[in-house]
């Protein structure tokens, strides 16, 4: 009776430990992206070494194979930077069975034939792929030099001098009114003219494919967890319409800044900014600067409170050795109107380097954290931005990378519950050993000998 009321029990709890495994399976599966490495030298890679079903590779993995190429190959590599590709796409669109004119990828594939050393990676950690163009940069001693087709040929390359050519495949961004075939076949013959470029000159070369995220992932995570049963007629929730985040753009996109809501105050009178900052096109960002060490969104608004104001976010990206990577952090925010400049301490919006920042609310209001301190108390100039994200620093593309967010881990609940555990383990722990103290009688009345007398002490 027991074994039968418990079955029931003991397969629930079964049934929940795989589904939260298909939780985390989709929710590993959405980080990873191949990655295709050939040179025109030999014997660079390990032939053993493409054996990787299953297996996702490391930043650790990924510098052992890349080192070998760097200290012992050529000093040009391309890399060939997408912004979706999965190994699905290569098994989907590739050529089988020797049927090469259908392949979407019939360049890379005969690169690969023809190349004298070749790396498949098929899984390739998302962290791994967002440093990889630093850790190109500091193994060559070359800064990135973003080309296309054009400027290629107009180049002198120089096989005794390192160069680092990072190429942007077009047709990505219109993606969406594309078939994947067709904006695949497209990228691959960009692959194709740009090594026809170098071999005509005879340059020696190692390349790189890989892409920013993957273009195919098994399911949202929300829907999984929202339930399995009756999706198949259940009206998916339509998506909220979002605006783009502003970007600002030397040559490719440097600084995004995005904010569900962006209003500020002078002296008391509220405005709200996010239909003027979000997808402006003649949103005025003079003065915005960029380098590798100091990044500066300037944001300049006409007739805003019968002047002109301008807010500056200024972020500095720092080496720090004990962690052994890049950090930013937000310096300050300043507020340029009305003859004067109000200045805030705006520290604690930081994260890895490679990483973005997200908090819920970024703001000058003590009930809404205060991440933003003003210098001078009390100010005038009051700011609040919910849903905040920002990032200077790697930035690819049009889209922000994962996130670091400003929420704590332990919440209020977090701290209650912790609180009443203790204390009710102290009241379990005080009367147990209440219990365990507890002696019992070691005399006993014997009916057939003398009584027990009991001698009352004075």
């Amino acid at each position: 009776m027991m074994a039968a009321a418990d079955s029931p029990v003991r397969m629930g709890t079964q049934w929940a430990a795989a589904f939260w495994l298909l939780v985390a399976a989709v929710v590993v599966a959405e980080q990873q992206v191949p990655l295709v490495l050939w040179s025109s030298d030999r014997d660079l890679w390990a032939p053993a070494a493409d054996t990787h079903e299953g297996h996702i590779t490391s930043d650790l993995q990924l510098s052992t194979y890349l080192d070998p190429a760097l200290e012992l190959g050529p000093r040009n590599v391309l890399l060939f930077l997408q912004d979706k590709l999965s190994i699905e796409d290569f098994t989907a669109y590739g050529g089988v069975f020797g049927n090469k004119q259908d392949s979407a990828f019939s360049n890379l594939e005969n690169a690969l034939d023809l190349a004298p050393s070749s790396l498949v990676l098929p899984a390739v950690d998302w962290y791994a792929v967002s440093t990889l163009t630093t850790y190109l940069q500091e193994k060559l001693g070359a800064s990135p030099l973003h080309v296309d087709l054009a400027t290629l040929q107009e180049l002198k390359l120089n096989a005794s001098l390192p160069a680092l050519l990072l190429i942007r495949l077009p047709y990505t961004a219109s993606s969406g009114l594309m078939a994947p075939r067709e904006v695949l076949t497209g990228n691959d013959e960009v692959i194709g003219q740009v090594l026809s470029t170098l071999k005509s000159e005879d340059v020696p070369y190692t390349a790189a494919l890989t892409a920013i995220r993957p273009s195919r992932v098994a399911r949202d995570v929300a829907m999984v967890a929202g339930g399995i049963g009756r999706q198949l007629l259940q009206k998916q929730p339509a998506s909220s319409v979002t605006h783009p985040p502003v970007s600002y753009n030397d040559t490719i996109p440097r600084i995004l800044f995005w904010a569900q809501n962006f209003s500020v105050a002078y002296n008391g009178q509220w405005k709200d900014l996010t239909s003027l900052t979000f997808g402006v096109q003649e949103l005025n960002l003079t003065g915005s600067f960029w380098n590798d060490s100091i990044a500066r969104l300037s944001l300049t608004y006409e007739q805003l409170f019968g002047t002109t104001v301008t807010f500056k976010f200024i972020l500095a990206n720092r080496f720090y050795p004990v962690s052994a990577r890049q950090w930013f952090t937000m310096e300050r925010l300043e507020i340029h109107g009305n003859g004067s400049v109000a200045y805030f301490n705006a520290s604690q919006v930081t994260g890895p380097s490679i990483y973005s920042f997200h908090c819920e609310y970024v703001s000058s209001e003590s009930k809404k954290g205060s991440l933003l301190v003003p210098r001078t108390q009390p100010s005038l100039w009051m700011l609040t931005l919910q849903d905040f994200q920002i990032q200077a620093f790697n930035v690819m593309g049009e889209q922000f990378s994962y996130a670091s967010d400003c929420a704590g881990f332990f919440s209020p609940g977090i701290w209650m519950g912790l609180l009443t555990s203790l204390f009710m383990l102290f009241i379990f722990t005080y009367g147990l050993h209440m219990i365990l103290s507890l002696k019992t009688m070691d005399r006993f009345d014997d009916h057939k000998g003398p009584t027990i007398s009991l001698t009352q002490i004075v």
